[in-house]
């Protein structure tokens, strides 16, 4: 067991290294990023985190500054763009009984990344440490030592693990000698941000995430906080435009009348490239350390923040002495398929959208898989909107009543695994009060537990069965994560069956 009071050093200050840090800072993990540049990225990059994404950050207790500087919308347009005819919307309203944030938003990277950093500089004041480039580091038993350029020269640090959260050219990746698979599309996208007036003096009723499919040339028009971006493929072997060749790109498709400002421009290469190895020891990679994905449909960052959901949590129950080292093996095992076939496969079907090669659906499953991105860990199809809860789906955030009023599945379950006993709280089915440490069994039932059951604190109410309905007569096991570890019909054995099967999970039996 690594029981070391080292903290973790997480490697780039990008999304994804600033929301693992978060993440292992709710977890009470002490962490310290490491970035070389010193200032956070100022490129025109991703633009749209998706509704899992909002899910994890409220988790790591940074979604409100996140939506205070995004723009909200329910809407994914599809749109046919020789004729500007809608091919069906993608309607985030569908969502409402699954989550809490039936909403995706619009924010570019350049400037999500200065509110995560403040969000960290506010819970961690001396974890994020700039103008800190990692030249090499040396694994040990018990940690890591690290080696970083800084501006007063080389130093060393001493970290319990490592966190390669450092992009598509990853040091970290290059340094452990893990090779990367796959492939480089021969299309690049062209991305431009322009300050133009589409809402009134040239009003454009597009919803604010459109998807103009075509088979010459495809647009994305995103409307951001404070501009419009508008994303075009460039063919295999054209020149990389000018930021004034895409602004009058964008005008022939907005009309010359308006007159916008380039604020700021890039092109960039497409891959489908995986890392074969994601773990080395007390090393990971994470975010495009380990995947490259295609970013259309918002899947590069958001895939990334997957990885940055599962792996804090496995850290802090190692380092707490409630799981062996054995539960670091799930990150790579779950996420690597996720990343592979889910992701990949979603990159494929947006590229065919887009080109027209394919009709685009709408309606719940397809709302599920764009904005949730449909993660069911393991093998199998995601869940159905009226099947059975299965071992690997995403839990709905449904909505109980404690003994003080609201909570929702997702919030019980945030540094804890919880298991919910949907049954008659009347009958007094049997709890333990205590138990593995990590593990808490409460009972959901639209009968509220008398205060004489013993069960009052271990109860949440279900008014009309909401829960019960959508779950079945069932005990379910929750991750931190909100991922479902196990199911199965109650009995008043339940709990026993239970408490087994989370000390396999956390490799503590069996």
């Amino acid at each position: 067991m690594n029981t070391t009071n080292l903290p973790v050093a997480v490697i780039g200050a990008g999304p994804i290294g600033l929301i693992t840090a978060l993440g292992l800072v709710s977890h009470g993990v002490p962490v310290v990023v490491f970035e070389a540049g010193a200032a956070l990225s100022s490129e025109t990059r991703a633009g749209t985190v998706l509704t899992r994404t909002l899910e994890v950050l409220d988790r790591y207790g940074a979604l409100g500054p996140v939506l205070e500087a995004s723009l909200r919308l329910d809407e994914i347009g599809q749109l046919d763009r020789a004729t500007g005819a809608s091919a069906g919307s993608v309607l985030t309203s569908a969502l409402a009984g699954e989550t809490r944030f039936p909403f995706v938003v619009n924010v570019p990277q350049h400037e999500l990344e200065p509110v995560l950093a403040a969000v960290l500089r506010d819970r961690a004041p001396d974890a994020l440490r700039m103008r800190h480039r990692l030249v090499d580091f040396t694994q040990h038993p018990d940690g890591v030592t690290l080696r970083l350029s800084t501006p007063e020269g080389m130093t060393e640090f001493a970290a319990a693990h490592v966190l390669g959260c450092d992009g598509g050219r990853s040091t970290v990746r290059e340094r452990l000698g893990v090779p990367v698979s796959g492939h480089t599309l021969g299309q690049r996208y062209a991305l431009v941000d322009l300050v133009c007036d589409l809402d009134v003096e040239h009003p454009r009723d597009y919803p604010y995430l459109a998807y103009f499919g075509d088979r010459e040339e495809w647009v994305v028009l995103v409307r951001q906080p404070h501009c419009w971006r508008f994303v075009f493929p460039l063919p295999p072997g054209r020149a990389a435009p000018t930021p004034g060749e895409l602004r009058d790109k964008a005008r022939r498709f907005i009309g010359d009348a308006v007159e916008p400002e380039v604020l700021g421009s890039n092109v960039y290469t497409v891959h489908h490239r995986v890392a074969s190895s994601w773990r080395r020891g007390r090393v990971f990679l994470l975010g495009d350390a380990a995947h490259l994905i295609t970013p259309m449909w918002a899947l590069g960052l958001n895939t990334g923040v997957l990885d940055a959901s599962n792996l804090p949590w496995r850290l802090a129950w190692v380092r707490r002495g409630w799981a062996s080292e054995e539960l670091l093996e799930g990150y790579e095992d779950e996420q690597k398929p996720v990343a592979v076939h889910g992701s990949a496969a979603m990159a494929e079907a947006a590229r065919a959208v887009m080109d027209r090669r394919l009709e685009p659906v709408a309606g719940w499953s397809d709302a599920m898989t764009r904005t949730l991105l449909g993660v069911r860990l393991g093998s199998g199809p995601p869940r159905t909107r009226t099947g059975a809860p299965q071992v690997g789906d995403r839990v709905p955030d449904l909505r109980v009543f404690g003994p003080r009023g609201p909570v929702h599945l997702h919030e019980l379950c945030r540094d804890s695994f919880v298991a919910l006993h949907l049954t008659d709280a009347r009958r007094r089915p049997h709890l333990p009060a205590d138990g593995p440490a990590g593990l808490r069994q409460v009972v959901v039932s639209r009968w509220d537990a008398p205060h004489d059951s013993g069960l009052r604190s271990r109860a949440y109410f279900d008014p009309g069965s909401t829960v019960r309905d959508r779950l079945g007569d069932v005990a379910v096991l929750l991750r931190p994560d909100a991922h479902i570890a196990h199911v199965e019909p109650w009995t008043a054995d339940s709990w026993r069956h239970v408490r087994d099967r989370y000390l396999r999970e956390v490799r503590l039996a069996g």
